[in-house]
């Protein structure tokens, strides 16, 4: 069995020989360096490395695959039967190694492997998580921030700590770590409970926390349990805390001191059994300040808080391309394409990274996701990653294609090669790159269409 690209790492011949037969398309680099540089635009299916490279640059190397959130499978053949440590190898994220040539017919097994997807694969989805994160909790990042904010995740789950306050801009995933706490502490059987104080007015709120006896309001017609007493022994969320109301505030200090309250019009009190989580995107001492949120029940709240640092943060940034990567394989906006895009093309990549993020991961993940509807290729590129929502209209009318005066193939790229080189201001590794084919396959298009370098101001010149 085949692949259509395979990426050697190493001058060893007798890799290259075994590379080709196995590819339709074979890529050499001399060392690792270079790898970084091919890897975009040779976007390889396998990559395979000779042993001859030094055991501190291969390790390095996959390290730096893992942090880039690189997908591509690595091989490592060994000729020399040098002394390594395979375990070390594979740990960090090798899929498997060859043990010189008498091991070569397994390349064959492993590709096929990867192609089916076998069982016998690793999820990819461990190079999505850091080590300080649970096998039951689904939070993606190995930034120092997303590492810190596990720790604290599981320090407070493991205690006795409640109520609990999560603090974090929206989309930073305040409810996510709230259902990881729950989790640790509870398990998965035990209820979970969520409520929005921002959605509800303050009496529907107030009914909705504590219920109601029957009579006790005008369409009161039937008693109704609130989601205090629902949680049970489990976990009640109360998402944007800072939205609820001040008389409400109070009612809810004293079933954090007392652990009891009443329905609406009861009288009997109830024990509350449940984790208190609360949340909000707002600094709530600055609202304490304004007189906006009690002070007595903040410093109820802030025992322990988790704080979640935004998606622009310098020590959260690493995250991007990490959680792009993760949305890309398990979005299910388009399930036709599912498995099909295998990640970003080197522009869009710097793209996102230098986005700022104001609605952290939620926006990130409703531009993947409209990237993924968009993107007819692969990889998904510059062009279809529109993180202005506003712009989509552009992308489902691309304004090159309705410019094409006749619908020949070759007249098509030709205005595509073009397009491609004013939007990279005619740097060619940058075009190539966009076009997602190599710097001499686009030499070659330009000399083959006659694509001249315009002046300024002006468009590339088509004959």
């Amino acid at each position: 069995m085949a692949v259509e690209r395979i990426l050697v790492v190493g001058k060893e011949q007798r890799t290259h020989a075994l590379a080709r037969s196995h590819s339709k398309q074979l890529f050499a680099a001399d060392d690792t360096q270079d790898l970084w540089q091919l890897l975009d635009s040779a976007d390889p299916h396998l990559i395979l490395i000779d042993m001859n490279t030094p055991h501190e640059q291969l390790c390095d190397l996959l390290r730096r695959r893992a942090d880039k959130a690189v997908r591509t499978p690595v091989v490592v053949i060994d000729h020399e039967d040098a002394c390594v440590e395979p375990e070390t190898l594979l740990d960090l994220g090798a899929c498997d190694i060859l043990k010189g040539a008498e091991d070569y017919p397994r390349l064959a097994e492993i590709i096929e492997q990867l192609c089916k997807g076998t069982p016998d694969q690793e999820p990819v989805d461990r190079n999505f998580f850091a080590e300080e994160c649970p096998s039951c909790v689904s939070i993606v990042g190995k930034s120092a921030a997303t590492a810190k904010t596990l720790r604290m995740v599981r320090l407070v789950a493991g205690s006795s700590c409640n109520p609990v306050l999560i603090v974090g801009e929206t989309g930073t995933g305040k409810e996510l770590v709230a259902r990881a706490v729950h989790i640790l502490r509870h398990g998965a059987e035990k209820k979970f409970v969520a409520v929005n104080c921002a959605a509800l007015t303050a009496n529907l709120l107030e009914s909705e926390l504590f219920g109601h006896v029957k009579g006790s309001f005008t369409s009161a017609d039937r008693e109704k349990t609130g989601l205090l007493e629902l949680a049970g022994s489990g976990s009640i969320f109360l998402d944007e805390i800072s939205e609820m109301p001040r008389d409400l505030q109070a009612k809810l200090l004293r079933v954090l001191q007392e652990k009891t309250f009443r329905k609406v019009g009861g009288i009997k009190d109830i024990t509350c059994k449940a984790t208190i989580i609360a949340s909000s995107n707002r600094n709530l001492l600055e609202e304490v300040d304004k007189e906006k949120f009690r002070r007595d029940l903040y410093y109820r709240l802030s025992i322990c808080p988790i704080y979640l640092a935004p998606l622009r943060h310098e020590s959260r940034k690493d995250d991007i391309l990490l959680l792009a990567d993760y949305f890309i394989q398990n979005t299910d906006i388009c399930p036709e394409k599912k498995g099909k895009i295998r990640g970003l093309t080197k522009l869009a990549a710097e793209d996102l990274t230098r986005h700022h993020w104001p609605g952290n991961v939620r926006e990130l993940k409703n531009v993947i996701e409209r990237a993924v509807l968009l993107e007819a290729s692969d990889k998904i590129g510059l062009a279809n990653l529109i993180i202005h929502p506003d712009e989509c209209h552009m992308a489902c009318a691309p304004p090159a294609l309705t410019r094409i005066k006749d619908f020949s193939l070759e007249r098509a790229e030709k205005e595509l090669v073009a397009k491609a080189l004013t939007e990279a201001g005619w740097q060619k590794t940058r075009a190539a790159a966009l076009l997602g084919i190599t710097r001499a396959t686009l030499y070659a298009k330009v000399k083959q269409y006659n694509i001249q370098e315009p002046q300024r101001h002006q468009d590339p010149v088509i004959v």
